[in-house]
């Protein structure tokens, strides 16, 4: 077995986006007197769809105040996204992966225009030969079609592709996808019930990639 491509999830991966949204619903959530606990919320990353804002609703007891809510969030969350930055490890992995040699791919469930304006702030884009998000396919992770895509383009083979992946749904995705998958949590997400991944790691900072590769090579030969 050898690995020919590594694909990166974008929001919660390579930047942590979620603890960010977190902190933004419990401070708009307050205002309505509701407290958000991590739990209630993890569940919800990494896909999208209308369960978490109907709990709202449903919690709040008022109709329709879901849409008011997450238009206070997307203000306070553009406010917050100007000073992030990448998290530890992001661009040695994606400088590393272009000497060895590696496709380097990205597959997400945001917007292209989302990814697209903090690849370009990041200086990261140059290294992605293939990027496929929301506006790509008919359904996003945990659905597999994101991956599916991405591996397309790359030309290999599912076993041939390693994810990085931070949450629950990205990991599924990965997996019925057919490939190799290493999560690396933020402190959002690290509380998810992760099964069936390959390798975990706190940060890309913890491990060299080529020591991952290793890592992933020899399990599959097990």
């Amino acid at each position: 077995m050898k690995i020919k491509a590594v694909i990166f999830d974008f929001d919660g991966l390579i930047l942590d986006t979620e603890s960010v949204w977190f902190e933004c619903y419990q401070e708009v959530l307050s205002r309505y007197e509701m407290e958000l606990t991590l739990e209630r919320f993890a569940p919800s990353i990494g896909t999208h769809g209308n369960d978490f804002i109907d709990y709202v609703e449903q919690t709040i007891g008022k109709p329709g105040i879901g849409r008011i809510i997450d238009q206070e969030v997307s203000v306070l969350h553009q406010q917050k996204m100007q000073l992030i930055e990448a998290r530890e490890g992001v661009a040695d992995y994606l400088h590393t992966a272009r000497e060895m040699g590696l496709r380097i791919g990205l597959a997400t469930s945001s917007n292209r225009a989302w990814i697209e304006r903090f690849l370009g702030r990041l200086g990261l884009r140059e290294y992605f030969e293939a990027i496929k998000t929301s506006d790509d396919v008919s359904a996003v992770k945990p659905d597999p079609e994101l991956y599916l895509r991405v591996i397309d383009e790359l030309g290999v083979k599912p076993e041939e592709a390693l994810a990085f992946e931070d949450s629950l749904n990205g990991l599924r995705a990965a997996k019925a996808a057919g490939l190799h998958c290493t999560i690396v949590p933020n402190p959002v997400t690290s509380l998810l019930p992760f099964e069936h991944h390959d390798l975990r790691l706190d940060s890309m900072a913890e491990m060299p990639l080529g020591a991952v590769l290793e890592r992933i090579i020899i399990q599959g030969r097990l």
